[in-house]
């Protein structure tokens, strides 16, 4: 057997296309939180080493004395020490009395900075200093006792080697944690999606250890999401087995229902052949009759069997559109007036205007074409009258005829195929097919014997929303 290949090999599963959203997810929120760790390392670098150049520089400006009218400083080697810490650093300062003159350090120290209002706390700042980058820091103290009172100003500057080693390290150290935790969140991410595929895994083990037979509903508990596919695999096989249903049905009915009439047309031709030699022209056209009659029942049983078939098969899957029940009556009288063989009065009774209901046309036409043409058969004598009219927001279709009828105690049964009013088998499905199709339509199917003593059937189907105008 020629190996069938696996369309669904060429398409990526549910599982990778739910983890490749789930990466993507989370390799956007682990850059993003990767920006804001760098964007914090760096601060609380920053933040670490302005504290202690801060505090540098408040010893140096703590140092700061008045003796005899002069102003002297005396920095303290505790300050340096503090900033001697980070190894590879260079520290630069300088210290100017109120007057601008420099008391000690750089006199190019610190870089030009906007001048700062009296009183103001320290002020922080980047520049270059001596070929190199530098972080610094102002700080000023009132000096009142001395010829020209005002602020002294205490000017500090580090290097940034060391700050830009912590924030790498700081950084390194975040992302190291952060990627940890993202490779986490992955793996917990794949075991979520992979359980909680979990129910469509079973349900594909199910369905392929069912057997082909077995169309009833699954069994196989699933969250309220893979419920409702479960629901609709279960609708859809119940639909299949319906159809299955009706089609052994009809194969088995017809079967059963073509097998005697063919047995019997075999006979009469049997006889017919027998007979070739009988001068009996009389005997020989009455058997040549009975074959005939043999072939219309065979024929009328066949097209009712495909009949039936088609309206089972549409039923299922009918696109509802308005349609006149009245031409509807009009035109299947018409057809039919052209091909009685005996004398029978047709008579129409209904609207000018139409009688729109919401169906199917053609099953429509089948069903009052299967009333008309069982009333023919086995009912009408001298007439059969076609009422239709528009009552209650239905469209109802009554045919009427003369004949004997139906006795009400089998009028239960005779909607089903081959069932004939006697409890006998019957003889076609013309009343089947009208139930059927009444029935899809969301209408009704009722017998009734008239006060006139006619046998009546009657159809009433919903009739079709009116636009507004």
């Amino acid at each position: 057997m020629a190996h069938r290949p696996d369309r669904g090999a060429a398409r990526p599963s549910l599982y990778w296309r739910v983890t490749g959203l789930v990466a993507a997810v989370l390799a956007a929120t682990g850059l993003a939180l990767a920006g804001l760790a760098g964007s914090y390392a760096r601060s609380a670098a920053d933040d670490a080493y302005d504290r202690l150049l801060l505090a540098a520089a408040l010893q140096i400006s703590e140092s700061l004395s008045v003796e005899d009218g002069r102003l002297l400083v005396d920095p303290p080697f505790a300050a340096f020490e503090t900033l001697a810490l980070a190894a590879d650093d260079r520290v630069f300062y300088a210290v100017t009395a109120p007057d601008g003159t420099i008391l000690t350090g750089y006199d190019d120290l610190p870089p030009a900075l906007p001048p700062r209002p009296a009183g103001t706390g320290p002020a922080f700042g980047d520049g270059v200093f001596s070929g190199a980058r530098v972080r610094h820091v102002r700080v000023r103290r009132a000096i009142p006792d001395i010829a020209a009172p005002g602020f002294a100003e205490v000017a500090l500057a580090q290097t940034t080697g060391a700050r830009g080693r912590l924030a790498r390290d700081l950084i390194a150290r975040a992302l190291a944690l952060l990627g940890a935790m993202m490779l986490l969140g992955f793996l917990a991410a794949l075991l979520a999606v992979r359980l909680a595929l979990a129910p469509l895994a079973r349900l594909e083990r199910a369905m392929r250890a069912r057997d082909p037979k077995d169309l009833t509903p699954i069994a196989v508990e699933a969250p309220r999401e893979v419920a409702a596919l479960v629901a609709a695999i279960d609708g859809f096989t119940e639909r299949l087995a319906r159809h299955l249903a009706v089609l052994q049905r009809f194969i088995a009915e017809a079967s059963h229902q073509i097998r005697t009439p063919l047995a019997a047309l075999n006979a009469q031709v049997e006889m017919l052949a027998w007979s070739a030699d009988d001068p009996d022209a009389g005997a020989r056209r009455e058997r040549l009759l009975r074959v005939q009659a043999r072939a219309q029942e065979l024929a009328r049983l066949t097209n009712q069997l495909l009949d039936h078939a088609m309206v089972s098969h549409r039923v299922e899957t009918l696109r509802f559109t308005p349609v006149d029940l009245a031409a509807l009556a009009r035109a299947i009288l018409r057809d039919r007036a052209g091909t009685l063989a005996r004398e029978v009065d047709l008579g129409f009774d209904g609207p000018e205007e139409p009688v729109p209901v919401a169906g199917d046309a053609l099953s429509l036409r089948e069903a009052v074409a299967n009333l008309v043409g069982n009333a023919l058969a086995h009912g009408a004598r001298t007439r059969l009258d076609v009422t239709v009219a528009a009552e209650g927001g239905e469209g109802r279709l009554t045919v009427a005829d003369d004949g004997p009828g139906i006795p009400p105690q089998a009028w239960s049964r005779v909607t089903r195929p081959f069932e004939g009013a006697g409890g006998t088998r019957g003889a076609g499905l013309g009343l089947s097919i009208a139930s059927d199709v009444v029935r899809a339509h969301g209408g009704r199917l009722a017998f009734a014997t008239l006060p006139d003593g006619r046998f009546a059937v009657t159809i009433a189907i919903p009739l079709a929303a009116q636009d507004p105008a």
